[in-house]
């Protein structure tokens, strides 16, 4: 047990340095974001909101960049077909069910874009 201390200290101070670390994301922040534009912001509180503003929730949190930069790779093609047809927990559509496809794309961009 006493091996096992020493790690027990050294092994958060590690993962709190370097590059790659991320500092939680503000959610009171988060829930206050919404696109400029008023009927995307309609559609965005009505139907993205309630995921991408709940930390825990699974859905990539809107404005937290690191987090949808995996998705981003993917191809915007692929995330309108994964908005489109649902995935994981996300239902078809993200439960919009009059969101063009334009509106959709515009709603990932939003979500996806770091916030000031």
């Amino acid at each position: 047990m006493r091996a096992l201390l020493p790690w027990a200290l050294v092994l958060p101070l590690l993962a709190a340095c370097g590059e790659g670390a991320q500092q939680p994301p503000d959610i009171s922040r988060i829930e206050q974001l919404r696109p400029a534009e008023a009927r995307l912001a309609g559609l965005y509180e009505r139907s993205c909101l309630l995921c991408h503003a709940r930390a825990g929730s699974g859905a990539p949190l809107s404005g937290d960049a690191a987090a949808w930069q995996p998705r981003l790779a993917k191809g915007m093609d692929t995330l309108l077909a994964n908005a489109r047809h649902g995935l994981g927990a996300m239902p078809a559509m993200g439960l919009c069910a009059d969101c063009s496809e334009a509106d959709l794309q515009a709603l990932i961009t939003f979500m996806s874009t770091r916030q000031p």
